[in-house]
């Protein structure tokens, strides 16, 4: 008997045994299942700027955690060994909530927050986010989540209450191109009204040659966000950043340096924070 996964918009409908699209949710005797719940594949100390976020707590550090799997299908994927992976080919190491949130207070003293769900998509775990950020909180530490926010408002309702700021994804503004990467314009859209009525929110834009790089284009993505509930929306920090060869996509050089400052110039006559990187 098949059940149907509502995590995200792909509702992946699962026989008994099998695993969805993003390989981290399985149906186990007609349960959906985080199949990746605490299996971690990579964990360090890094900058709150690598997230990237500008304007969160910066020159701080967070304890950035990750783990297999992802609901997208990126051919420029700069984590691809992890996030095209699963149960079996991932290399993973077991942390609790508990262990995870107590690794995350003994960092404290070396300038760390708290924890940043990272590396992958996390969202595909949101069990496991809920759980450890409850723990985190408690501790009177931050959340961190970094996603592609391809993920259903209910599973963004579930975690929204513990994480304090966000960096998303915001891949184009072109439905097609959307499509390409196996993904949604629209549910990226809704996620982001809803998630930055609730925490702090910085959207990154990989400017991706013959792919999302015009200057009409980025001026649509710019007054959208700008129109985000008008007192946030200016106020949304924007990072424009330059695409490098990576993945299945070699086909193509790394973005003209120039086109990255102009297409952040287009953005900032509607937003008031707007930064480049990878330049």
């Amino acid at each position: 008997m098949k059940t149907v996964c509502h995590t995200c918009m792909h509702h992946c409908s699962l026989e008994s045994g099998q695993r969805g699209l993003c390989r981290a949710r399985k149906n186990e005797n007609g349960k959906i299942i985080c199949e990746n719940y605490g299996r971690i594949t990579s964990l360090a100390l890094d900058a709150v700027e690598k997230k990237p976020l500008k304007m969160f707590y910066p020159g701080s550090r967070v304890l950035s955690v990750g783990s297999y799997g992802c609901n997208l299908r990126c051919a420029f994927c700069q984590n691809h060994e992890i996030s095209m992976s699963d149960f079996e080919t991932a290399e993973t190491v077991y942390i609790s909530p508990k262990a995870l949130a107590e690794k995350a207070l003994a960092c404290k003293n070396a300038g760390n927050i708290g924890v940043a769900f990272t590396y992958n998509e996390p969202l595909i775990g949101w069990e496991y986010i809920r759980d450890t950020g409850t723990l985190v909180k408690k501790a009177g530490m931050k959340n961190i989540l970094v996603t592609n926010a391809t993920a259903s408002l209910d599973t963004l309702e579930e975690i929204l209450p513990l994480v304090d700021a966000m960096n998303i994804d915001l891949k184009g503004f072109r439905e097609s191109y959307y499509r390409e990467l196996g993904g949604d314009l629209e549910t990226v859209k809704e996620f982001i009204v809803h998630a930055a009525a609730g925490c702090h929110v910085e959207l990154t834009t990989l400017i991706v040659p013959g792919k999302n790089d015009t200057m009409p284009e980025m001026e649509e993505e710019a007054e959208w966000i700008a129109s985000v509930e008008a007192a946030v929306g200016k106020k949304i920090p924007l990072h424009v950043t330059r695409f490098f060869p990576r993945y299945h996509m070699t086909d193509r050089k790394a973005t003209d340096v120039e086109n990255v400052y102009g297409l952040a110039k287009t953005a900032q006559k509607y937003l008031e924070y707007v930064f480049v990187g990878n330049c």
